[in-house]
């Protein structure tokens, strides 16, 4: 059964421009189903409070949404969501107000790294964070040796990997280092091939891949694909992002590495969901979003993905509260 979108949240998205993203988004609900293998697309329970610059993350069939700015402040938001219960209760806040984090999850415990403190990225910051899910507790860990934020991390043999970003000075970085949880100790890896930020950071079969993102603003996109090997300590280029884009957010599902959104001033986002396959090397179209959106977050829980957040304009004045399903079939 499609779910309608309440009145109230109408009345928070605003005026005739949203009445006709309502009905875009119906009509492209509705044609999800009709498009053989591309998927389909689902609104559930609204995130608490609207914001952008979502980081986001799975953790034992719950989706964390973590940090984000409202008005251009980053807050200590954590709101966690069940897919059982189609709902959502808070948790313990972050210690720093924080938005563009990068953020994973092994061993049980949730990690967040880096983020601003305000907008346009400023406040890049090296601070390091762990959640316990059991105490509901966060905890400081030893920073990293390079500020930035709208930076990725991706978990390889339980070592946490954070690549690129932004940093204080607003100069894109390749900074590329490696925290281990066991020891607290951080390492430097081999950096990446082009710096770069808002990108698609995961591990995939012990590879982690670094997909699209942007040089300086969001005009200056790619779709530049880079793989790094632990193994080997070394990088190497793979099938670029057909629609080269930054401001993303991605999530492995169903064997494909799903990259989704993007945003190009003045007054485009990208709706874009596309898959790649690491073991055929090849891209897919998948079903669009029912609107373009950045600076959300995403996971995968079960046999779904979840995106949460984000902007449905460029820049952060169209923040949204919506948390969408995407089930291929």
């Amino acid at each position: 059964m499609r779910k309608t979108y309440p009145a109230v949240q109408l009345e928070r998205m605003g005026g005739a421009v949203l009445l006709a993203f309502f009905a875009a988004s119906l009509a492209i609900l509705a044609n999800a189903a009709a498009q053989p293998g591309g998927g389909s697309w689902t609104l559930k329970a609204p995130l608490p409070a609207a914001r952008g610059e979502v980081a986001a993350v799975a953790l034992d069939g719950k989706l964390h949404a973590l940090g984000g700015s409202v008005h251009g402040v980053a807050g200590p938001y954590h709101d966690e969501y069940d897919p059982v219960t189609n709902a959502w209760r808070a948790r313990a806040p972050l210690p720093e107000g924080r938005d563009h984090l990068a953020v994973v999850a092994t061993g049980g415990k949730i990690y967040a790294f880096g983020g601003f403190t305000a907008s346009v990225h400023k406040g890049a910051g090296t601070d390091a964070f762990e959640y316990d899910p059991a105490t509901d507790r966060w905890r400081s860990l030893p920073p990293m040796h390079v500020a930035r934020g709208s930076a990725g991390a991706a978990v390889v043999n339980g070592k946490i990997h954070v690549i690129g970003g932004r940093g204080p000075d607003a100069v894109v970085v390749a900074a590329h280092e490696v925290f281990d949880p066991q020891t607290g100790q951080w390492s430097n890896a081999a950096p990446l091939p082009t710096a770069r930020d808002h990108m698609v950071v995961i591990a995939v079969d012990g590879k982690i891949h670094v997909i699209g993102g942007r040089f300086k603003g969001p005009v200056q996109r790619t779709g530049l694909h880079d793989v790094y090997d632990p193994a080997t300590d070394t990088w190497s280029s793979a099938a670029p992002l057909p629609t080269p884009r930054s401001g993303l957010a991605g999530a492995y599902y169903h064997g494909l590495i799903l990259v989704l959104g993007g945003e190009l001033p003045p007054d485009h986002t990208f709706p874009e969901n596309e898959g790649y396959d690491p073991k055929t090397g090849r891209w897919t179209t998948l079903t669009p979003m029912p609107h373009g959106r950045h600076g959300f977050g995403g996971a995968t829980i079960g046999e779904a993905a979840y995106f949460v957040g984000g902007s449905l304009t460029p820049g952060g004045g169209g923040n949204t509260d919506q948390l969408l399903m995407f089930r291929l079939p």
